[in-house]
């Protein structure tokens, strides 16, 4: 795969739902244009949090770049909300059932990945992360800013870690701490599937 600057322009990013039905009404570039004017941050401020130019946020913004996974998590770090509020606008009380012919899913084409919402945002926010062959969450090791817990569901992934690197297979699990900075790749030909809990 040719590797890009996670700046790079590439096909749209779209919200969609999986198996035929429905899309949702939200682009990724909606949602985040949404979550910027609630958090009451401009496009440059937020690009300056975030480490990056302001012209890569108005093209996320318009569907014109695809941000990696981590990017991803930066720009929701810089606007001081979880990747869950991408997909969900509120929070919801009560039992959420979600379906899993219905999951909302956001793609990444530069990381050649995809997130699913297993769940409005709570106290914990639950996601399914699936890694194609040759993807990756991003270009380098980055840092979340709160622990993870990750279970590998199918297929096998590298862990990059700051002590080395880890391959977990199919019933592996991992709690990665708060600024630990890590990359996820999938050097296989088989997708891989991952659980992806952190609390909020």
């Amino acid at each position: 795969m040719n590797r890009k600057r996670n700046q790079s322009r590439t096909s749209p990013v779209q919200t969609t739902t999986l198996k035929g039905t429905v899309p949702l009404e939200l682009s990724l570039g909606e949602a985040l244009r949404r979550l910027r004017q609630r958090e009451r941050v401009s496009v440059r401020t937020l690009a300056s949090k975030c480490g990056f130019s302001p012209s890569f946020i108005s093209q996320v913004e318009l569907n014109q770049a695809s941000p990696s996974l981590a990017s991803l998590e930066r720009i929701a770090a810089g606007l001081g909300v979880t990747l869950g509020e991408f997909f969900h606008p509120a929070e919801r009380l009560g039992p959420d059932i979600v379906r899993s012919s219905v999951r909302p899913v956001l793609q990444s084409g530069w990381s050649h990945s995809q997130i699913e919402s297993l769940g409005s945002p709570g106290r914990m926010e639950a996601m399914l992360v699936t890694i194609h062959s040759s993807g990756t969450s991003g270009k380098k090791m980055y840092p979340s800013n709160t622990e993870m817990f990750a279970m590998i569901l199918a297929g096998s992934v590298t862990l990059e870690l700051p002590d080395g690197t880890q391959v977990l297979h199919r019933g592996d699990a991992i709690t990665i701490p708060a600024g630990t900075p890590h990359r996820w790749e999938n050097l296989g030909t088989k997708d891989v599937q991952l659980l992806r809990v952190v609390p909020r």
